[in-house]
């Protein structure tokens, strides 16, 4: 099961033995009487308030303190009531309590239309005492006190949210005082002190956490969502307006997290809104809504992405149905992740940070949706990671469950499950170095299975975003969280919807945390985020430009500038592993990767102060740093796992053996990881080039070899290409290696390594490259006319004799290669040609 779930309360685990040791247990036979216990409400300092029927037809209220855990009696009534809502001050001076007086059946029959139906009381407890009346009324009333913060010096007034059916929200302001021994009573003699918060509403909902309470009220067929913000010394504000496309039409009142009625009439129940709003500590707020549809086989839920300015409507076609379940979709706050959940049918974890591409939800159906513990018409979420079900009357710690999420990445067929489960286990569990290994082995043996994503670059890219961002605000909305631009896969059964809606009004000042976060993530949309995420296209023509620049330009300040950042990154890189490494990475310099390694800082460096100046300079550069760093870290680290996976030596640089089947599948993730780098223009470790191509030489046939260093994926080292030369005899077989080798050198490289090889062809081409040279500067002088003039060794072979003092000629006037070599010259040149001849004549050469 990919959600693990893991008790943190239950009745009857938490509260019953109390019960039976007091004697309150014995009215208690929960098999035969659900309502017997039940959990009334959870506070904001995660106490839960319980409810339990008493001997003699008395009526209990408890509290039970998660972190002591103990119980506590809070009051009793000596009446069979069925309470509706409770609420308990931080204090725990007061009581507020909301029950049903009768049934409508009790009151036609026992003559009683004079009594109200509802009661809303106020109760000292701090000890037991007066009772005050807040509403008698013929329509439901909730109650919920308002907490301060945390911390916070023990208060003489309490604040009392009161909400009726009739649509509308109080707040009761209640002073207290406190008389002779701590007795603790209501100030206020007569009516207190409320104010009208919201009138006409049709849906609510109360964040205890962050004490704010969100409401929808009709507009004309649609609806707007409203947000009321409270504040522990202040009165409150109302600071957000979101035009939403729900329609209101004949819907009942909905409260949520107003108490937990879990008797609520059906009928009720499915006229009413299915409605929840989440918030994430990134500043994502979504409104998760579900309607009970009329077609048997389909079910319809929207998820709407208030800080991206879109939602998403899924279609789910289900398996099979059973007529008397209720088609309604419950909703699990997961933080970084949104659950939609329909027992027997699917789990649909969906990515709130990223929600724009589809492949990062995971839609999971048959066992590994399966959760055993949860009854789907009782669920509610009231916090983050947090699951109630009030039928059972136990409270769940809800996570992601690791193990799962890999077995699902091991065995799931489907790229589109691949691919989401990569992401998750990466973003939610956050760089755990177990799980990563893990994460490695699979990508090292499901390379070519994966058909629509490069799982090496996804795991690089998801790595960098996971371990970067949360060190510095509004990073996330800069860096690449994905190689993909688009995704076509498609997720069978469900059909995906999406519509552009308008951004929500925020009115605030001097706000923090959520609502900053939200305003900031509200701005990226308005300069259309998707523009704002660091890409490679400037680097790849830049890096090219210079690439083939090397030979024509002198070294300038600005290069000069680009190798000092990438030594400044290999010196970070350093620092964070001081080890002697496995895989002999980071031994050699590297032209072409320190090129791109210094010009990705630079052009990193300049998008972020861009956009984060307020952050400032030498933060940014700490951030690009530890960024390209982590990049090649994360490659040695690939490389490390497969390393030690297939058992190889620290060095395998022998080029007198074959290589083993270890070798070729290490030399086959190299290749990849090389096409992977390549995709995304990312710089690989120096030395990485060496260690593929001498995996290369020790593991493919020739013509193989060459064809890899052809086509580009082996590429030329002076220091793999001088051991070839040095370390393997000149056997028939190796010359051919060798010398096609040689051959394949670019010019100003082979200049340098062809002097290793001692050999006669080495000679001959040398020679011949030398000779081009010259010629090739007398094309572009002045015909000159040349008197042949002997050597100091007589030659009697007149067309060597002619050739060899018209490059002498040209040697004198000074026309000489760019890369001069010592011992090469006309003498050399003269000296290879003869014995070259006598070679070919079989003669020997003295």
């Amino acid at each position: 099961m990919l959600l693990h779930l893991v008790a943190e309360f239950d009745l009857q685990r938490d509260v019953v033995p109390w019960l039976a040791a007091r004697g309150w247990a014995t009215a208690l036979d929960t098999s035969e009487n659900s309502s017997a216990l039940y959990i009334v409400n959870v506070e904001r300092n995660g106490k839960i308030i319980y409810a339990w029927k008493g001997n003699q037809r008395s009526t209990h209220i408890g509290l039970y303190d998660p972190q002591t855990k103990q119980n506590e009696h809070l009051y009793m009534f000596e009446r069979d009531l069925r309470i509706t809502s409770c609420s308990v001050n931080s204090e725990r001076t007061l009581l507020a309590v909301s029950f049903r007086q009768y049934t409508e059946e009790e009151r036609v029959s026992q003559l009683l239309q004079s009594v109200s139906k509802y009661l809303a009381l106020l109760i000292e407890i701090h000890p037991v005492n007066n009772v005050r009346v807040l509403k008698a009324v013929d329509s439901c009333v909730q109650v919920q006190f308002l907490y301060p913060v945390e911390g916070r010096n023990t208060s003489t007034e309490s604040r009392l949210l009161l909400v009726s059916e009739d649509k509308y929200i109080e707040q009761f302001e209640i002073r207290v005082v406190a008389e002779e021994e701590h007795k603790v009573v209501i100030q206020n003699s007569g009516q207190l002190p409320r104010a009208r918060v919201v009138d006409d509403l049709i849906w609510a909902q109360w964040d205890m956490m962050e004490q704010r309470l969100f409401y929808m009220v009709p507009r004309e067929s649609k609806s707007t969502l409203k947000c009321v913000q409270f504040y522990p010394d202040e009165n409150f504000n109302s600071i957000l307006e979101s035009h939403l496309d729900i329609s209101v039409n004949d819907t009942q009142l909905k409260l949520v997290n107003f108490g937990y009625d879990y008797c609520e009439d059906e009928d009720v129940a499915s006229k009413s809104l299915n409605l929840q709003v989440f918030t994430s500590k990134a500043g994502g707020l979504c409104v998760c809504c579900s309607l009970a549809s009329d077609t048997p086989d389909e079910i319809t839920y929207s998820i709407y992405f208030l800080h991206k300015g879109y939602n998403k409507t899924f279609t789910v076609s289900l398996e099979r149905t059973e007529s008397h379940q209720l088609k309604e979709v419950a909703f699990i706050n997961l933080d970084y992740y949104v659950a939609a959940y329909l027992p027997g049918q699917f789990l649909h974890l969906l990515n709130i940070q990223h929600p724009d591409l589809l492949c990062y939800s995971l839609f999971l159906t048959g066992e590994d949706a399966r959760i055993d513990v949860l009854q789907n018409y009782s669920i509610q979420s009231p916090l983050i990671s947090t699951v109630l079900d009030c039928h059972i009357g136990s409270m769940y710690a809800v996570s992601i469950s690791e193990s799962a999420l890999l077995h699902l990445l091991q065995n799931s067929k489907r790229d589109s499950e691949r691919l989401a489960a990569l992401h998750c286990a990466l973003l939610y569990f956050q760089h755990t170095e177990d799980l990563e290994m893990q994460i490695i082995w699979w990508i090292s043996e499901n390379l070519s299975t994966c058909h629509s994503f490069d799982p090496i670059q996804e795991f690089i890219i998801a790595s960098l975003y996971c371990r970067m961002c949360p060190e510095t605000h509004n990073l996330d909305k800069l860096l690449p969280y994905t190689s993909l631009l688009d995704w076509i896969g498609i997720i069978p059964g469900v059909t995906c919807a999406t519509d552009i809606i308008p951004l929500p009004v925020l009115e605030f000042q001097n706000s923090k945390d959520f609502w900053k976060k939200l305003s900031s993530n509200l701005e990226s949309v308005k300069y259309a985020e998707p523009h704002l995420h660091y890409h490679n296209n400037v680097l790849r023509r830049e890096w090219r430009k210079l690439s083939e620049e090397r030979e024509e330009r002198p070294t300038t300040a600005y290069l000069r500038n680009i190798f000092e950042n990438a030594r400044k990154v290999l010196s970070h890189l350093n620092t964070w592993d001081s080890e002697e490494r496995l895989v002999p990475l980071f031994q050699e310099e590297d032209y072409q990767q320190q090129l791109l390694m210094g010009l990705m800082v630079a052009q990193l460096k300049d998008h972020l102060m861009r956009h984060m100046q307020y952050v400032g300079k030498k933060k940014i550069d700490q951030i690009v740093l530890d960024y390209v760093a982590n990049l090649l870290n994360l490659v040695h680290q690939i490389m490390k796992e497969v390393w030690r996976r297939h058992h190889l030596h620290s060095c395998i640089f022998c080029f007198n053996e074959r290589g083993s089947a270890g070798e070729f599948a290490v030399f086959h993730i190299m290749s990849r990881i090389l096409e992977a780098a390549n995709g995304m223009c990312l710089p690989l470790p120096p030395g990485f080039h060496t260690l593929h191509l001498g995996l290369g030489v020790r593991c493919l046939p020739l013509h193989t070899l060459l064809h890899y260093i052809d086509n580009g994926v082996l590429h030329l080292t002076e220091t793999c290409v001088r051991k070839l030369l040095k370390d393997l005899d000149d056997t028939e077989k190796n010359e051919k290696l060798k010398f096609s080798i040689v051959m394949r050198l670019p010019e100003a490289f082979g200049q340098k390594v062809r002097q290793v090889w001692n050999h006669p062809i080495n000679a001959n081409l040398m020679a011949q490259k030398y000779v081009k040279l010259l010629l090739e500067k007398l094309e572009n002088r002045q015909c000159i006319r040349f008197v042949p003039e002997r050597l100091s060794v007589p030659v009697e072979f007149l067309p060597l004799n002619y050739l060899t003092s018209m490059l002498a000629e040209i040697e004198n006037q000074g026309v000489q290669p760019h890369e001069k070599q010592d011992h090469v010259n006309v003498r050399f040149v003269e000296e290879t040609a003869l014995k070259h001849t006598m070679t070919l004549l079989g003669l020997k050469y003295s």
